[in-house]
């Protein structure tokens, strides 16, 4: 009964025409060639900067060391980030722009369970508050901010959030601020990624939010049933954002729409428009592709198709 097919919510909603170019190879529509996939002349693996991938060394200082390498040496063509096969724990970080995080296959990302240094960061402004709770937020595990060129891809390896301990929190109210989504990109723009399972998210999964230019296929993305607020993927108040070929079971939404709450998303005034959702299957106790809740900002030129 909590099976739900991926058009479900959205047949009041979505509009017949599309911003997107279709890229067809025979019957098959795609949106692979609106965001390129950058061949990065630079490669550097995780291991070069101390990280441990035996699933209880943190590496932390590893991954941010490595990005800082990225950002500050500035190689043309931008610099891979190779992680190979084991369990990296580690907590939440910030990647930069013109780069690759590429996970191996066999290879496991995992956010650390200790929620007391997690950082804080503010509420989005077409929020003007946490969503769960009044103040700040936690950042997510995966975060990036005013960055443009930023691929993340590989063999199928995972990026874990090991949400419990917040659901847990969420459920005993005894949360400070809004939990974290697993990856968020704020004003960013030429996003892509594919090819990863993403697991246990302590809230949203994917949140690209006032961004341009987002391409997110081939991913598959995982946590219970019961787990609350875990939406898929939440396109919000961005724009040209093609989501495809994706398999995705949550305790929420596979894809929800959304663009600001209230009079704060009425303020900042910008709608999410230009969405393209397709071949995405999956189940939910919810819907699976959404309008809202939150579309203060206004959504616009939304297309949705093939879903099973």
């Amino acid at each position: 009964m909590f099976r739900a097919l991926a058009s479900v919510l959205l047949c009041c909603f979505f509009l017949e025409a599309s911003f997107w170019v279709h890229f067809s190879y025979g019957d098959l529509t795609t949106c692979s060639g609106i965001v390129p996939m950058t061949e990065r002349g630079d490669k550097i693996s995780i291991t070069d900067f101390g990280g441990v991938g035996d699933g209880q060394t943190l590496n932390t200082i590893a991954f941010r060391k490595a990005i800082y390498r990225i950002q500050h040496l500035r190689r043309r063509g931008g610099t891979l980030l190779f992680v190979p096969s084991g369990v990296y724990l580690t907590d939440s970080f910030n990647l930069t722009s013109h780069m690759t995080l590429y996970l191996a296959r066999g290879a496991v990302m995992k956010a650390t369970q200790d929620t007391s240094n997690w950082p804080l960061i503010a509420p989005l402004p077409s929020y003007g508050r946490g969503r769960e709770r009044p103040g700040g937020r936690y950042m997510s595990f995966i975060h990036g901010d005013g960055l443009e060129d930023v691929v993340i891809t590989g063999e199928n390896g995972t990026i874990d959030g090991q949400g419990d301990i917040w659901w847990n929190m969420w459920r005993q109210r005894t949360l400070q601020f809004t939990r974290p989504s697993l990856v968020e990109f704020v004003n960013s723009r030429g996003i892509v990624i594919s090819n990863v399972i993403f697991r246990n998210s302590p809230f949203w999964n994917i949140h690209p939010v006032y961004c341009s230019d987002v391409v997110i296929r081939y991913v598959t993305i995982l946590a219970p049933p019961d787990s609350p607020n875990t939406d898929g993927i939440d396109p919000d108040s961005s724009s040209n954002v093609c989501i495809e070929d994706s398999f995705i079971s949550t305790g929420d939404d596979l894809v929800a729409v959304k663009s600001g709450w209230d009079e704060y998303g009425i303020a900042y005034g910008r709608p999410s428009s230009y969405i393209t959702v397709r071949r995405v299957t999956g189940s939910t106790p919810f819907a699976g592709v959404a309008v809202g809740s939150e579309t203060s900002g206004g959504v616009e030129n939304v297309w949705c198709s093939h879903q099973d």
